[in-house]
């Protein structure tokens, strides 16, 4: 692979409330530095909702010589304010991109999915609903691949007047992607036990063709030399999650502040975490995908409870690589409230190996 990457979690924002209540430069100067030289990624895609952090943590990623994907992450917003959340973010991309860094531009992410106007349902979860229909996802494809089409080539403009780099989004197949706009061909993609079997034949189509459905001048841009780029994969750290591939966090309960409580007792599994992200880069590696980003470093609001009820064990469903302690300082790195998984490491050895 040509880039080495993790996304990074700066907060997402819904209804005004952000996952990561607490954010400090020093901070993330520090676990991105640890991004760089401890699990040896030379890109990060910086990810979340507020304009000054996103801001802030490309700038610190770039003075650490990381290639940046600037990533603003629209969660239940109108067309308008989806555009308007782009406008600021690209010319901060802009600003962080002419300073020497090399900086690509993400247009959102699965919009249709975590945005309004695109598919039916008033909510996330409503909306991914429909996705375990097949019946439904078929009556839906065509309309959502011309809104999201639609959008996209308004987004992609509103971006090109701000920002002067290699601009990008991160699709899910469902929606059918004109990629024409962009420079770069990127799909969240995750192995679920429904696709496990002919997974890495899949990747080497992916390359070769293009996202199934994506439309163009001359069918896959994928093969006309964009290159493909996995933006998101990744696996939860509990026994079956990896089934589950992009769903794991199903098993969490949650209000409009956030995460409450597991939905039953499940049993940890960090082994099974690290070994599906290590299945999924080998198969990325073989299949000639240009550039990779594990979900995620951290997810803040799920923190680690190991004691008194279960349940209450939110970095289970977690698909961070470290797990985010509830008070105190971890071991591995004593001035850090989190201690790494066993999918750190697996991802460190294999980047230095590769």
């Amino acid at each position: 692979m040509r880039a080495k990457g993790i996304s990074y979690d700066t907060g997402f924002v819904k209804d005004g409330v952000t996952s990561r209540r607490y954010f400090d430069a020093k901070v993330v100067e520090r676990e991105l530095r640890i991004i760089r030289d401890d699990l040896h990624c030379d890109a990060v895609r910086i990810m979340g909702g507020d304009p000054d952090r996103l801001e802030l943590a490309a700038s610190c990623a770039a003075d650490l010589g990381l290639e940046v994907w600037f990533s603003p992450y629209p969660l239940e917003l109108t067309a308008d304010g989806i555009l308007a959340l782009f406008a600021d973010c690209a010319e901060r991309a802009e600003r962080v991109r002419r300073r020497g860094a090399t900086v690509v531009f993400v247009a959102g992410a699965e919009l249709s999915l975590m945005n309004k106007g695109f598919l039916p349902g008033d909510s996330t979860d409503e909306r991914v609903e429909l996705l375990k229909s097949p019946d439904r996802v078929r009556e839906h494809i065509g309309v959502v691949g011309a809104r999201v089409n639609e959008f996209l080539g308004r987004a992609a403009a509103v971006v090109r007047e701000r920002f002067g780099g290699a601009v990008t989004y991160a699709s899910v197949p469902l929606e059918r992607v004109d990629w024409t706009p962009f420079d770069i061909v990127s799909v969240d993609l995750y192995r679920s036990a429904e696709h496990a079997e002919g997974f890495a034949d899949g990747v080497r189509d992916l390359v070769a063709n293009g996202p199934q459905g994506s439309q163009g001048a001359q069918g896959s841009q994928c093969s006309q030399g964009k290159p493909l780029t996995i933006t998101e994969f990744g696996s939860a750290g509990y026994r079956g999650a990896g089934d589950r591939g992009a769903l794991g966090l199903e098993i969490v309960e949650y209000d409009r502040t956030g995460p409450l409580r597991l939905n039953g007792v499940h049993a940890r599994d960090e082994e099974g975490q690290a070994a599906y992200v290590l299945e999924l880069l080998r198969a990325f590696d073989a299949g000639g995908v240009d550039s990779t980003f594990v979900f995620t470093f951290a997810l803040y609001d799920h923190v680690h409870r190991p004691d008194g009820d279960p349940r209450d064990d939110l970095d289970l469903a977690s698909y961070g690589i470290v797990k985010v302690l509830d008070g105190g300082r971890g071991t591995a790195y004593p001035d850090l409230p989190w201690e790494p998984k066993a999918a750190f490491a697996a991802l460190a050895d294999y980047h230095r190996q590769h």
